[in-house]
C-alpha cells in the first residue's frame, strides 16, 4: 500500500459568524480559492499535478451549493484541469475530505490531493439546507430527533457531568488558546485574508475571549433549557428513548459550547514519490482513518466508538497516542472522551479548541488535523489522534505520525 503523507497544512483565521464578523463580506468560494492559491504558492504546484480537490462543507445551499470544490478551483490560480469534489459529513466534512484523499492515495488513485473545507456561517446559516433528518416528521419521529444542544445535555445527564465541570473545561480552552496565540503557535499555519486590493481583512482569530472565567460563565443561562422543557418539548422526546434518566440536566450555554464562526482550512496530501518529484519534505504520515455511525438521538458520542475502531484497525492502544484533538462541539463531548479512555486533560486540545476559537462546520476537521500536526512538531511528540462528533449520530477520526 502506498503511504499518504501530509506536506502542508494551512487555514484562515476564524471570523465571528455574524453580520459584523470580519469575514462576512467574503464568499465561501473566494475564501476557499485564497487557500488553494496559498497552497499552490507555498509548494510550487504548477500544472495539473493535483489529482483532485476534495472540499467539505456542511450546509450545501445557496453560494455554498453546487460543487463548491470545483467552483473554488476555477476561482483560484490552480490549473483548470484539476477537478473538484464537494462532500458533506456535517461537522466532520473537512476531516472526511482529508481521510478520503489519503485513502485514494493509499489505493493508488492519484499521487496528490488538496483536501479540506469551508463554512461561512455568517452568510449561509446553519440549518438553512432544511436537513430531512430534522424536518421530515416520519424520519425525525422514528429516530427521536432532538437538536444537538439537547443531545449534549443528554450526554451530561447520562454520564454525570456537572455545569461546573463543563465551565472549567471552557475556561481552560480559552486560556490555552490565548497562550497559543500569544506564543505564535499558529503562525506557520495561519494565512491572512486580504481584500481585492491586497489589504488585510482578518489576520487573527477574532472569536476568543481570553478574559473568560468561572464567574462570567456562571452568569449565563442554560441555552437549551427552554426548548427542552417548553415548546416544542424536546426533553420529552429524549426521555421517551432514555426513560432511565427521569429528567435532562441542562448544563450547556454559549460559553461552554462551540462558537459560530467563518473559516476554511486546506491540507496538501501526497505520496512519497510526489514529494520527491516536487522537492517537498513530508511533515507527517497518515496512519489510519475511520468513521462510524452512532445513536442519532444522543448523537454526539461518536468520538468514543470511532476511536475504539481506529485503534483496533491500526493495532494501537490509547497509550500509543501522544496527543489528542477532540472537537469541542460542546464541553460534554470532550468530558465524555476523556472519561471513556481515562485520558489526562494535559494531552487533549493542548492549544484550545472550538469553545475558544469557534467551529466552522465544514472546515473544523481539517483545522484540528493541522493543529495536531503543529503541536506534535512543536512538542517533539510522535503520534496524534484527531476526532469529531457528527450530527445525526456519526464519528470520524484520523491518526497521524510526525516525520
Amino acid at each position: 500500500m502506498t503511504e499518504a503523507y501530509i506536506y502542508d497544512c494551512i487555514r484562515t483565521p476564524r471570523g465571528k459568524g455574524r453580520a459584523d464578523g470580519s469575514l462576512h463580506e467574503v464568499t465561501a468560494a473566494r475564501l476557499s480559492a485564497d487557500l488553494l492559491n496559498a497552497l499552490q504558492q507555498r509548494n510550487h504546484l504548477n500544472g495539473p499535478v493535483i489529482e483532485d480537490v476534495i472540499w467539505g462543507n456542511a450546509t450545501q445551499v445557496m453560494e455554498q451549493g453546487g460543487c463548491l470544490a470545483r467552483t473554488a478551483v476555477l476561482a483560484s490560480d490552480l490549473d483548470e484541469r484539476i477537478p473538484g469534489l464537494s462532500i458533506n459529513r456535517f461537522c466532520a466534512s473537512g476531516m472526511e475530505a482529508v481521510n478520503l484523499a489519503a485513502n485514494q492515495i493509499q489505493g493508488g488513485a492519484g499521487s496528490a490531493y488538496i483536501a479540506g473545507g469551508v463554512e461561512m456561517m455568517s452568510r449561509v446559516p446553519m440549518g438553512s439546507d432544511g436537513a430531512a433528518v430534522a424536518v421530515d416528521p416520519a424520519i425525525a419521529m422514528a429516530h427521536y430527533f432532538v437538536p444537538q444542544g439537547i443531545s449534549a445535555d443528554i450526554i451530561a445527564t447520562e454520564y454525570g457531568f456537572t455545569r461546573a465541570q463543563a465551565d472549567r473545561l471552557a475556561v481552560e480552552s480559552q486560556k490555552r488558546a490565548a497562550r497559543a496565540i500569544a506564543e505564535g503557535r499558529f503562525d506557520n499555519t495561519l494565512v491572512e485574508v486580504k481584500d481585492l486590493n491586497g489589504l488585510p481583512i482578518l489576520t487573527h482569530d477574532e472569536y476568543p475571549r481570553p478574559g473568560t472565567d468561572m464567574q462570567s460563565l456562571g452568569a449565563l443561562k442554560p441555552a437549551f433549557k427552554d426548548m427542552g422543557e417548553t415548546m416544542p418539548g424536546f426533553d420529552k422526546v429524549a426521555l421517551m428513548k432514555y426513560p432511565h434518566l427521569e429528567r435532562i440536566n441542562h448544563i450547556h450555554h454559549a460559553g461552554n459550547s462551540s462558537g459560530i464562526v467563518d473559516g476554511a482550512a486546506g491540507i496538501l496530501i501526497g505520496s512519497k514519490a510526489f514529494g520527491a518529484a516536487h522537492g517537498l519534505k513530508p511533515r507527517a504520515v497518515i496512519r489510519a482513518t475511520a468513521k462510524v455511525g452512532s445513536d442519532p438521538t444522543i448523537m454526539l458520542t461518536g468520538p468514543v466508538p470511532v476511536t475504539e475502531k481506529i485503534l483496533a484497525q491500526s493495532g494501537m492502544s490509547i497509550s500509543d497516542i501522544d496527543l489528542f484533538e477532540v472537537n469541542e462541539a460542546f464541553a460534554a463531548v470532550v468530558l465524555r472522551f476523556m472519561q471513556a479512555f481515562n485520558v489526562d486533560e494535559s494531552r487533549v486540545n493542548v492549544n484550545g479548541g472550538a469553545i475558544a476559537m469557534g467551529h466552522p462546520l465544514g472546515a473544523t476537521g481539517a483545522i484540528i488535523i493541522g493543529m495536531l500536526l503543529d503541536e506534535l512538531e512543536r512538542s517533539g511528540k510522535g503520534t496524534g489522534l484527531a476526532t469529531l462528533c457528527v450530527a445525526s449520530g456519526m464519528g470520524a477520526a484520523t491518526i497521524i505520525e510526525r516525520i
